[in-house]
């Protein structure tokens, strides 16, 4: 009876230690977002301009999305979970940051959006109006 005992036993502590794990992981999702911050200068967007930082939101969004088909990507495999994180997860929180910082910069700038269709570029050149100079 000693023998199923301990089996149970040890049974037990390795579901409870797969609990513990699980809770631990799943608290790093929450934990990047308050220490996403930490990884991007704050004063590298002070200069830029409501262009430059409507560039540089776009470009972040692209980047933190890819960021993250990577690491979906790489989950999907053996071991993934390990190899997103290593090889993903910082570059992804210090996208993260830095996109924090853009929007954080463009709010208090009041800069807007810019329509697709309000750009100058879009709009047909237009001939000015010559008029024949009068008669004397």
């Amino acid at each position: 009876m000693t023998a199923s005992f301990s089996s149970s036993l040890r049974t037990c502590c390795v579901a409870a230690a797969l609990v513990v794990a699980a809770f631990a992981l799943s608290g790093c999702a929450g934990v990047s977002e308050t220490i996403a911050p930490a990884f991007a200068d704050p004063a590298r967007y002070d200069l830029y301009d409501c262009k430059q930082l409507d560039a540089e939101r776009k470009a972040m969004a692209n980047r933190t999305a890819d960021l993250q088909r990577l690491m979906d990507k790489a989950e999907t495999g053996t071991g993934g979970a390990v190899v997103s994180e290593l090889a993903y997860r910082n570059d992804y929180i210090t996208a993260r940051g830095q996109a924090q910082m853009v929007e954080e910069v463009w709010r208090r700038n009041r800069c807007r959006e810019t329509p697709p269709d309000a750009t100058p570029a879009s709009a047909p050149p237009q001939r000015p109006d010559i008029k024949p100079a009068p008669k004397r």
